[in-house]
């Protein structure tokens, strides 16, 4: 998977959780870079389905992040988002080990990036000793509804337990503004993902009112 993604290179993603008619507005504005990845959210996967993963892939040469969070049904799920055009999904570090098994596993075979997303999840590297295979990426997340809860912080103290015993990149997720992306990348971080919001949320992000092209090349500055 390393074909991929680089782990000397520091990429930014960036996440759609609204609908159709924003990735047809927002992501022509969004150059066609190789540190770039563009993500299709959760919502936006539930509200659109694997046609909205198409139509990204339809309008995106690069790695495209399907962000369904397996739970269940790994083998199924994988297979779907593959052939509406995603090449990386993210997986529950909560879900059962036989699911984080089969979405690392079937992604190898596919040629897809891995990603075990870790929100909620106490000790990822309990996690990923019990697997057969690490994923390609592991994502420290704080969880959109715990970013208004002051206390809650993206865990960057597990970034070195993990690379001591994995070779994994690792991405940080969960109301990172350009402050925390360069935060996420002096913690050791390898992918920053950025959600774009809208006026009116209460999330960090990419506003939809900015120039979003103009501030994807500032994250990839930042982070360089």
């Amino acid at each position: 998977m390393k074909t991929l993604l680089d782990d000397k290179t520091r990429y930014l993603q960036i996440a759609f959780n609204y609908d159709m008619h924003m990735v047809q507005h927002l992501l022509p504005q969004i150059p066609q870079h190789q540190r770039i990845l563009i993500e299709a959210g959760t919502p936006y996967i539930k509200r659109e389905g694997l046609r909205g993963i198409s139509l990204i892939r339809h309008m995106w040469r690069g790695l495209l992040v399907a962000d369904i969070k397996v739970a269940d049904g790994a083998l199924g799920e994988v297979e779907m988002v593959y052939q509406a055009g995603a090449n990386a999904i993210t997986v529950l570090g909560n879900a059962p080990k036989e699911t984080l098994d089969m979405v690392v596993g079937t992604c190898r075979k596919l040629k897809m990036v891995s990603m075990i997303d870790m929100v909620g999840v106490g000790d990822p590297l309990k996690v990923l000793m019990g697997l057969k295979k690490p994923p390609d990426v592991v994502v420290l997340h704080r969880g959109r509804d715990e970013e208004s809860t002051r206390n809650k912080v993206i865990q960057y103290r597990h970034v070195n337990r993990i690379r001591s015993k994995f070779d994994v990149l690792i991405s940080a997720a969960g109301g990172l503004d350009v402050k925390g992306a360069r935060s996420a990348i002096f913690n050791g971080a390898n992918i920053v993902v950025a959600n774009l919001v809208q006026p009116g949320d209460q999330w960090t992000g990419i506003s939809t009112r900015e120039n979003v092209g103009e501030m994807a090349t500032a994250f990839l500055t930042t982070i360089e």
